[in-house]
């Protein structure tokens, strides 16, 4: 039989503080554990991804170690109903927001590791991927309420009643905001533009596609000037995106008139004159002169060139107006401007 504890370990002060300290030391020890056994394993692995999972679980783990050993040390304190329930929810509460975040965390790994690795068809892709990360946000945090509730002895039946009431009003009051919410969800579903594409809405507003967000989508102009757009209503715009297709490469066209009495072939060959020597203009497909119509005051030409990036089209459509309007004047071809002759038909005064 052990002998019998000295009368100072017998001491209910004593044997509460030292659970208290035992709660650091056990969650401490854990620790060590996790780092000696789970880390190490995972370093040798080539993927990162259970390192960075390992690393979202040890501070939930520390702290659920932390708080059930505090919980233990309030039992034995001898508190009462209340304060001991209070205590029990509180710390319950507690590990929910830590396991909540660490849900987060590995939630948006999982999901950039999966849209990182799909391929054509995959229901989880880049654009698609605000939309998964959202809907996993949602479930945690509707997760972590209940669980709260549930650690509160908070009836949901009532709040549940409370809150279709609630969303009736919600809804009304916040409708643009639901629409634009909405609307980003189909925007990233449907993928009409990604981040970095050249867009045009409407036919006025061009930039580059900066930031697309659930309830808006910012453009960067030109102008370096980066424009804000409700999704609601981008949502009901013509959108043009420059860098869509099967190619990057944008066709520009540079329409110009040649008096009429003027040699076609002598046209042509000028138009094409003047493209080799500007920079940003793709070799294939070849650049090409199109004769497009009879116009009122001149045959109507058309030099069309290829590019590769859309933000360009203005610097190099300067260039070849430039080199274009040289170019006729040293070959001798007119450029007709509109003209009206005007009559005046003087009428006879009445003999009086």
């Amino acid at each position: 039989m052990p002998s019998e504890l000295p009368s100072w370990a017998q001491d209910p002060t004593l044997q509460t503080l030292a659970m208290f300290v035992g709660s650091f030391v056990g969650a401490y020890l854990v620790e060590v554990l996790i780092r000696r056994t789970l880390v190490a394993l995972a370093k040798r692995t080539r993927t990162e991804l259970d390192d960075a999972i390992i690393a979202a679980l040890r501070t939930p783990v520390f702290m659920s170690v932390l708080m059930i050993g505090l919980y233990m040390t309030s039992l034995r304190v001898g508190l009462p109903e209340t304060a001991r329930f209070t205590v029990r929810a509180t710390l319950e509460t507690l590990a929910v927001i830590f396991w909540s975040g660490a849900a987060f965390r590995i939630g948006h790994l999982l999901l950039e590791v999966v849209s990182s690795r799909s391929h054509e068809g995959s229901i989880i892709q880049r654009r698609t991927m605000p939309i998964f990360d959202m809907t996993v946000k949602v479930a945690v945090v509707t997760t972590a309420l209940y669980f709260t509730f549930l650690a509160w002895n908070i009836d949901l039946t009532a709040w549940l009643a409370s809150a279709g009431v609630l969303g009736i009003a919600v809804g009304f009051a916040a409708k643009d905001t639901l629409a634009n919410l909405f609307a980003g969800i189909f925007i990233v579903a449907d993928g009409p533009y990604k981040v970095g594409d050249y867009v045009v809405l409407d036919g006025e507003l061009r930039g580059e596609v900066s930031h697309i967000g659930v309830r808006s989508t910012r453009v960067l102009t030109r102008d370096d000037v980066e424009i804000t757009i409700p999704n609601a209503v981008i949502a009901n715009a013509k959108i043009v995106n420059e860098s869509g297709g099967p190619y990057v490469k944008q066709r520009v066209a540079v329409n110009v008139e040649a008096a009429y009495g003027s040699d076609v072939d002598r046209v042509r060959e000028v138009l094409l004159s003047v493209v080799p020597g500007v920079e940003n203009i793709c070799a294939t497909p070849h650049p090409q002169v199109r004769f497009r119509e009879f116009a009122g005051s001149g045959l109507r030409h058309e030099l069309l060139v290829w590019i590769d990036q859309p933000a360009l089209r203005g610097l190099i459509l300067d260039q070849l107006h430039v080199r274009v309007y040289k170019a006729f004047a040293d070959a001798g071809i007119e450029i007709p401007y509109s003209k009206h002759d005007v009559y005046i038909k003087e009428h006879a005064r009445p003999a009086g």
